[in-house]
């Protein structure tokens, strides 16, 4: 990147306007204010750019940044670009892709049909609204397996119009309504006893369609109605992943006999510098017990907070082994309708059956060898794009502490990652680390940040 960066700053710079401010989170990046105007001198990847504001040069990132051309041709214009991009968004939800992926996962599907099951008695004659329905799946399992007086599916992609044929295929008229449109421009003849939604994607938030949920809750719901999900949580556990370890970076060594090691930093720069989605760890792999970072409950959760979440983690070592990274899942609870009723449980976790989400894995840039006793504790912060409102941000910054002289306790290394997407691809290329034995005695500081928009 530093050679394609120093090749292209011969080139004629580019001027761009920044839509939003950004902070820097390294001392390769360059801080700014809504609407300073940069100097872009070159594109090393689709995020992060080099720039330069007031003569100090620095990454900053693509999505914050628009063409200065573009700017001066439409002033009242602040992005190209619908910020939430529904036309994507909502696109994909308009194919059978995304809907056999989900309707194929055993495990979610079957919590909210158990879920409907377990209530059904307690459902009969109340007002359910299925919000983001999709094919109505849920609408459906309500209608069959439960008697409530109506069904409001509402789904804001073309696929409602599909799903109407299915409610009336199924012979569900009578009780499911099919309404197309955005939760917060939907209009309802009456307030619903319990908001039934999947709302999750990967890492829990990705994509922010909880917003919507919570909008239609304080629109619809009635007081003292049910929110399924009633509660969501996101798990954390520092990990080993030596096959991913040795298949992106321990192959460079001797492929076919050849040393291809002056491979390896370009290796790390494009395969460890973003979350692997669908990772699916062996709970053997895990170094410590897992750890809730963050809790939401989807009574007393507003719009507000999901600027930016924080959560704290401290973990024992259990074994000794290769820290690689951490692994992070999510859990939701559905709460019974029936008092003393049992809580139905969607794990997506190591230690229960496997759903179309699996697990997020950030690595780190080098391993880490660690021994049982050591403790590794920090900070986990959610922090919502600016701009982007689909994308997040994801900082861990964490300390290790070892009573071991064999583990290497001067480090201090930071690494910033921000990677924006279409649904389903994740891309992202930036990252530094760095390492100072004269800043600390016996801790090991690393941060990741992160920027995302991921299909759930």
């Amino acid at each position: 990147m530093q050679t394609e960066k120093e090749d292209e700053d011969d080139a004629s710079p580019e001027e761009c306007v920044a839509l939003s401010d950004f902070t820097a989170s390294g001392s390769d990046q360059l801080s700014f204010s809504r609407g300073d105007r940069l100097l872009v001198h070159a594109k090393p990847s689709s995020d992060w750019w080099w720039g330069e504001l007031r003569e100090v040069r620095g990454y900053v990132p693509a999505s914050y940044l628009r063409s200065g051309a573009a700017e001066e041709e439409e002033e009242e214009d602040t992005s190209l670009e619908d910020p939430w991009q529904d036309e994507e968004y909502f696109g994909s939800y308009g194919t059978l892709r995304l809907h056999l992926e989900m309707l194929s996962d055993k495990s979610r599907t079957e919590a909210y049909r158990q879920v409907i099951l377990s209530n059904s008695a307690s459902l009969r004659n109340k007002v359910v609204m299925d919000l983001g329905c999709g094919t109505g799946i849920i609408s459906l399992f309500c209608a069959q397996l439960a008697q409530p007086s109506v069904v409001y599916a509402v789904e804001a992609s073309s696929m409602a119009e599909y799903t109407r044929q299915l409610v009336k295929q199924n012979d569900c008229e009578e009780v499911v309504t099919v309404l197309q449109g955005r939760a917060e421009e939907i209009e309802l003849p009456e307030q619903v006893d319990v908001l039934v939604s999947e709302w999750m994607g990967n890492c829990l938030l990705f994509e922010f369609m909880v917003e919507s949920v919570l909008l239609a809750r304080d629109r619809w719901l009635k007081e003292g109605g049910v929110m399924w999900p009633s509660s969501a949580a996101l798990t954390l556990v520092p990990c080993q992943a030596d096959s991913y370890y040795a298949e992106k970076m321990a192959f460079w060594e001797r492929p076919y006999g050849l040393d291809f090691t002056p491979l390896q930093p370009l290796a790390q720069q494009e395969f460890f510098t973003k979350p692997k989605f669908s990772h699916l760890i062996e709970p053997n792999d895990c170094l410590t017990a897992p750890c809730e970072v963050i809790y939401l409950d989807m009574y007393s959760l507003q719009v507000k907070d999901l600027e930016e979440i924080n959560g704290q983690f401290h973990f024992c070592v259990e074994k000794s082994g290769v820290f690689h990274g951490f692994t992070a899942w999510f859990t939701v609870h559905f709460e019974s309708l029936e008092s003393g009723g049992a809580t139905v449980e969607l794990n997506t976790g190591p230690n229960s059956e496997p759903t179309h989400w699996k697990q997020t894995l950030f690595m780190l840039d080098r391993p880490i060898s660690v021994h049982a006793g050591d403790s590794i504790s920090g900070t986990i912060v959610l922090r919502r794009n600016p701009v982007w409102r689909r994308h997040m941000t994801v900082t861990l910054q964490w300390n290790i502490n070892s009573n071991t002289e064999e583990t290497d306790n001067c480090q201090a290394n930071i690494k910033s990652l921000l990677y924006t997407s279409h649904f389903k691809d994740a891309l992202t290329i930036i990252s530094e680390v760095v390492v100072d034995c004269s800043l600390l005695a016996s801790c090991n500081e690393t941060q990741f940040h992160t920027s995302a928009s991921q299909e759930s």
